[in-house]
């Protein structure tokens, strides 16, 4: 493949990331969400809370934070499928799509976002366990923050979310947001 067309391959695919900054995280209407996050959205503070959750477990934040920011890419082929809904359809697996997603790019980015999504998917290191920690507890925060906006079915996500993290350091961050309000942080800056 000539670099031109392999620097279009890699753009496109630049173009369909971006989708997820127009696509809406579909489980949250299930609770009454009217305009949910957007999977970027989502995407973006899993990784600030993957590499907060490293440096607090002593893992490699900037592999977490990287393992975090793919492991959602491929929502832009099949959607944002709510927990209840995958048990109705079957889909491609996540290393499928994203081997389709980045086919026709530089062989580089081939091999390095299918490393990636690969690692993320299968893999068993700490970095892989505090990833899928991240992206429990982006969920928990996410859904404090709408119970404090009226959004009151949110609770089977907490407890969903609670129930599956693994690392002490997500249990304790998890434990310190339901104690608090999601603007206890300006407190300090108004005394």
């Amino acid at each position: 493949m000539a670099a031109n067309e392999q620097a279009k391959g890699t753009a496109g695919y630049l173009f369909e990331v971006g989708m997820l900054k127009r696509a809406k995280r579909s489980g949250w209407w299930i609770a009454g969400v009217k305009d949910p996050e957007t999977i970027a959205e989502h995407s973006f503070r899993v990784g600030v809370v993957g590499a907060v959750l490293a440096m607090m477990e002593g893992a490699d934040p900037a592999k977490v934070a990287l393992l975090c920011l793919f492991h959602d890419t491929q929502e832009t082929r099949i959607g944002d499928i709510p927990h209840i809904g995958r048990r109705y359809v079957t889909a491609a697996s996540n290393e499928q799509v994203t081997a389709d997603q980045v086919s026709a790019a530089h062989p580089a980015v081939v091999a390095g976002v299918q490393a990636i999504v690969d690692e993320y998917e299968n893999g068993e290191s700490l970095e892989v366990v505090v990833a899928h920690d991240a992206d429990k507890l982006e969920c928990l925060i996410q859904a404090v923050e709408y119970r404090e906006q009226g959004y009151r079915n949110v609770q089977p996500w907490i407890d969903t979310s609670l129930g599956s993290l693994k690392t002490d350091a997500a249990r304790q961050l998890a434990e310190a947001a339901l104690t608090m309000t999601s603007l206890e942080w300006q407190k300090v800056y108004l005394t």
